[in-house]
């Protein structure tokens, strides 16, 4: 694991329970297998292992009390205590109906109505798991960097692009020059005139796309700061980032590709971007959003009515 996604999930404070499930999905990928079985078996029945020892846990999972301590600490917990205390507030949440457990998979005969409720509620468990996954450090950082930019080269390709386009488009709209590359060359030839007054992120779920690491990599060495917006805070892409914005792992389905649920919680990272952006530059950014908004106007108001 790098240093940054060290720094990312080892903070003073251990995550609250809400944020318990979220981390699991997150970490999980790039867990060994019988740590995987430890997250999976608290992620799966809070309840029941809030109640377990170490040593009860590790029977269970089949592992060893070593592997039970590494994984509430990789979860960003100081011990098991502190692991215990946050499933049991986990499982009080479930029982009082705050923190629903599991969602089931949209199936091929699911009548509209419950793919709609299912969606639904899928959309806004990636928010709150990616909500409460945010580091706000790392975020408001990554805002310091883009409010002050002279340039800022945005990285996607896919369903990440259509994101990066949104960030690009928004960013414009208050004055910044932004500029989103789906094409794996363009995106290269345009890295390499990036200085240290520029900024370029990178948007990628599975945080191991070469098309999008690679342009990374060049405006990193050319000085640049650098952003990776990611589900995978261990996966290559951090090799080359500066700061990392972790986005929930949904769950994956036959019918709900990894493109779809992770274009979530991405859009949201997005939007707190733009937002904190905006705060901080507010003095040019207004002007410049009400200059777009009236230059809107017009363009789509009939002649005659002017």
């Amino acid at each position: 694991m790098t240093s940054n996604v060290k720094e990312i999930f080892a903070g003073d404070a251990p995550p609250a329970p809400a944020a318990l499930a979220a981390k699991v999905r997150t970490l999980a990928p790039s867990m060994t297998r019988s740590m995987q079985r430890v997250a999976e078996a608290v992620a799966g029945d809070p309840a029941g292992c809030a109640a377990l020892t170490v040593t009860g846990l590790a029977e269970l999972t089949g592992t060893s009390e070593a592997t039970v301590v590494r994984t509430a600490r990789l979860l960003g917990y100081p011990g098991y205590r502190d692991l215990r205390l946050a499933l049991a507030g986990l499982a009080a949440q479930q029982q009082s109906g705050r923190a629903p457990a599991v969602t089931a998979d949209i199936a091929v005969d699911d009548p509209i109505a419950d793919v709609v409720a299912k969606l639904a509620y899928d959309e806004q468990q990636t928010l709150a798991d990616t909500a409460a996954g945010l580091d706000t450090v790392q975020l408001g950082a990554a805002v310091n960097a883009l409010a002050g930019a002279r340039r800022i080269d945005i990285y996607g390709i896919g369903a990440s692009s259509l994101v990066g386009q949104d960030l690009a488009q928004k960013l414009l709209r208050i004055g910044l020059i932004a500029h989103a590359h789906g094409d794996p060359h363009l995106a290269i030839t345009n890295a390499v005139q990036l200085r240290a007054k520029d900024v370029a992120i990178a948007i990628t779920h599975s945080g191991s796309t070469g098309d999008v690491i690679e342009p990374l990599r060049v405006a990193f060495e050319h000085g640049a700061a650098t952003i990776a917006i990611t589900g995978r805070p261990d996966g290559p892409v951090s090799q080359y980032a500066d700061h990392i914005l972790t986005t929930s792992t949904a769950r994956e389905s036959e019918l709900r590709p990894a493109a779809m649920s992770s274009r979530t919680s991405q859009l949201l990272v997005v939007d707190c971007l733009f937002v904190g952006v905006a705060q901080r530059t507010y003095e040019t950014a207004a002007p410049a959003l009400s200059a777009s908004y009236e230059a809107l106007a017009h363009r789509h108001t009939p002649r005659g009515s002017r």
